[in-house]
């Protein structure tokens, strides 16, 4: 996997359909900084830091140039403001922010009377079909005794909001961490656990999140397992050596991304790596300059995007209660800008 929301986008959206992909063309409009709202306010010098992680794995020369400028930048609004330009990019759906998260699990590297479930690395014979399903893999021990145990976790609706989100960290009782990251799943479609206890009448659509989806399964562990394989999609995952426990997770550029400031956003509009100006309304206003660095399969269309909270049950909080409406805009270097819409010039 390359991204964190690659696998099921959010967890705010499990009961929620996702709106359909506009077949209209997208229209560009170039907009002054003056137009971003709260512009001045932002911190850009932690927006720089952002885009100068993934900026040199940008391979367009324009892209580069701008790259080899920003190293040695004192003054980074200055910096944004002197070589982009925003561009408000629409297709004719509206704007959605949602959030993801990177689960922290409790883990060990044995199995325990504490520490009982798996978390699976891809079998060898795992090649694109259909495979088990999560009931099967669960409940009937299919893969028993095959020695593709990563980790075993003390919890089984972590693991299952693990398979969701596509990627964590696993801390042991010792004190150290392990990372996981996506590596296969087993082919079957993903089927909302949320919408399904909306279907039985316990809850009603708006009041479904992750948190009351844990909440639930908690009270009715009987119950609450047959809900979870209800969802037959199972995810298995692999080491992720190469990130150090104190930075983020991979995004979809393969470098580590930044909570607060990392976006997952559809790269047919928006080029990864871009800055991205957000103006999130909903009961906590966001307004600040994110870098685009990741994508997921549910975040599709122009005015789409999903916001990186962080690591842990706090991040995954926040992320499960963000589904707002909004505005975002692409800072794309002055010369593709005014390219992509020349009479917005001026």
């Amino acid at each position: 996997m390359t991204g964190l929301a690659r696998v099921l986008a959010v967890v705010a959206g499990l009961a929620v359909t996702e709106p359909a992909r506009a077949a209209d063309d997208p229209s560009y409009t170039v907009l002054s900084f003056d137009e971003l709202k709260g512009w001045e306010h932002d911190d850009h010098a932690a927006a720089l830091d952002v885009f100068k992680e993934t900026c040199p794995d940008m391979r367009d020369p324009d892209w580069l140039s701008l790259c080899a400028l920003a190293t040695n930048q004192k003054n980074a609004r200055t910096f944004f403001e002197l070589f982009f330009r925003p561009v408000l990019i629409e297709d004719g759906t509206p704007t959605l922010f949602t959030g993801y998260y990177e689960p922290e699990l409790n883990g060990s590297r044995e199995r325990t009377d504490k520490y009982r479930y798996p978390l699976y690395r891809k079998p060898d014979e795992l090649n694109g079909q259909l495979y088990y399903t999560r009931r099967e893999i669960e409940e009937d021990g299919v893969l028993d005794d095959k020695g593709l145990e990563i980790a075993w976790i003390d919890d089984p609706v972590d693991v299952f909001f693990l398979h969701i989100q596509g990627s964590g960290r696993v801390k042991f009782e010792d004190g150290s961490y392990l990372r996981v990251g996506y590596a296969d799943k087993n082919g079957h479609d993903y089927r909302s656990v949320g919408q399904e206890l909306v279907r039985r009448g316990i809850y009603t659509r708006h009041q479904v999140s992750a948190q009351v989806i844990r909440n639930w399964v908690k009270r009715n562990p009987e119950a609450g397992r047959k809900l979870l394989w209800h969802n037959p999609s199972f995810v298995f995952f692999r080491e992720v050596s190469q990130v150090p426990p104190s930075r983020g997770p991979l995004g979809a550029m393969n470098r580590s991304i930044t909570a607060m400031r990392s976006l997952a956003v559809d790269p047919d509009y928006v080029p990864l790596g871009a800055p991205v100006w957000i103006e999130k309304a909903g009961d906590t206003p966001m307004r600040r300059l994110m870098i685009a660095q990741d994508t997921g399969s549910a975040i599709k269309g122009a005015q789409r995007a999903d916001i990186f909270f962080g690591t842990g049950d706090d991040a995954g909080i926040d992320a499960g209660k963000t589904r707002d409406p909004g505005r975002m805009v692409v800072l794309l270097p002055i010369q593709r800008a005014y390219a992509l819409a020349p009479e917005g010039a001026g």
